[in-house]
């Protein structure tokens, strides 16, 4: 394994976490220059090795687990014993973060939780990420994304009129409570830079999940109204929606006014605009199903392709509605170097999708491969510990590590 490069350089990372949301989090600091040292169970490992499948070719690595678990060490230790136990203590000394997403209160069965630390380890910025935070009448419920994502209220808003909510395709629960405690976690690196403390840092998914809901949330808290679900509709704009071209979907993204009326004097529309009903964008919202017949028709007269080139030379909005498939084989997205190649412990090349994080003097670093289990648990507890070989054998043994 490389060196670390990058603006975290220098940062230790004691990284207990697994699933997507903390990973997610230690991964973004790993791949800008932190030393993750990822602990997981004895035999079992992060949960994800198992989410399966798709396994990637020819290895026994799940693809969920590789999506976020790139440049950090794999290092066995049973926190449930006490040999375990301290040897977490012994990493500790060399660590200046500990992050983890354990249930309320379990990590402090094992004397391993914020207020039994703190003072053992003043500059410890210890970030934890659980389904509801440390304190609240929901706090011991375990978090999963599928209910987060109901109770955070993004289903409600989610799916077509009249029709059953919906979740999004991807876990953006997890995935954005990962990225707040990346946040969270640089913040107090530059407290402790300032005053040589640390803190804990307190990442609960349903209030990420929250202050996420942006507009909508502003919508309902002007107004007392609960939003509708409007299918791929635009609450406050329009027309933003998907339409139907000759061959297939499209996405129209008419920003403004002036954008609406380059729109309709260019594809046989300009009657519309002396029509009360489409004169400006509160008008449209208001008959926003007026628009979308009104418009449907005419978008059907091209194929998507001539679709984009026509808008696209106006400088208005759209875009196709890509399959994965059309977005890793898109020209913009291989331009933006949006996959990489990493040569994995199988022996196998692996491809993983990129941090999208674009710093012009301090790159994101892929220096190494996710992990296979217990990858690095000899030349961690070896190197950074001094363990002799016969010491991690006898803890092997145990099933200590």
């Amino acid at each position: 394994m490389s060196q670390p490069s990058g603006p975290l350089k220098g940062l230790r990372v004691l990284d207990l976490t697994r699933v997507l949301a903390g990973p997610t989090c230690t991964q973004m600091l790993g791949d800008l220059g932190a030393e993750i040292i990822k602990i997981e169970k004895p035999d079992s490992g992060d949960d994800t090795r198992g989410f399966a499948p798709p396994f990637w070719p020819e290895t026994k690595e799940s693809a969920y687990f590789l999506g976020v678990n790139r440049n950090k060490q794999s290092v066995t230790v049973d926190i449930a014993k006490p040999e375990g136990q301290a040897l977490i203590h012994k990493l500790l000394e060399h660590c200046d973060i500990l992050a983890e997403n354990f249930k309320v209160g379990a990590l402090a069965k094992y004397g391993l939780g914020y207020e039994q630390l703190k003072a053992k380890y003043p500059r410890l910025i210890y970030c934890s990420i659980t389904g509801f935070g440390q304190t609240g009448p929901y706090a011991p419920r375990p978090g999963y994304d599928a209910l987060i994502q109901a109770m955070g209220g993004i289903m409600s808003l989610t799916g077509e009129p009249g029709g059953s909510p919906q979740k999004a395709g991807v876990p953006v629960a997890d995935l954005f409570a990962g990225l707040y405690g990346c946040i969270g976690i640089l913040a107090a690196v530059n407290h402790r830079h300032a005053t040589g403390e640390g803190q804990h840092i307190d990442i609960g998914m349903l209030d990420t999940h929250v202050a996420w809901l942006a507009n909508q949330g502003m919508n309902y808290l002007a107004t007392g109204e609960n939003p509708p679900r409007l299918g791929n509709q635009h609450p406050n704009i329009s027309p933003y929606q998907e339409f139907p071209t000759k061959d297939g979907y499209l996405i129209l993204a008419v920003g403004n006014d002036p954008t609406f009326e380059r729109f309709c004097k260019n594809f046989g529309c300009e009657h519309l605009l002396a029509d009360e009903r489409f004169a400006t964008n509160p008008k449209r919202v208001a008959n926003r199903d007026l628009v979308t017949q009104t418009l449907t028709p005419v978008m059907k007269s091209k194929t998507t392709s001539e679709w984009v080139e026509a808008l696209e030379a106006l400088k208005i909005g759209c875009g196709p509605i890509n399959t994965l498939k059309d977005v890793f084989a898109d020209p913009h997205v291989k331009a933006r170097d949006m996959v990489v190649k990493m040569q994995h412990a199988s022996g196998k090349e692996i491809e993983v999708i990129a941090n999208p994080v674009k710093l012009s003097a301090t790159p994101p670093d892929y220096r190494s491969a996710p992990p296979v289990l217990g990858e690095h648990s000899e030349s961690v507890l070896g190197g950074l510990l001094g363990m002799s070989a016969a010491e991690i054998a006898a803890l092997r043994e145990k099933g200590i590590v």
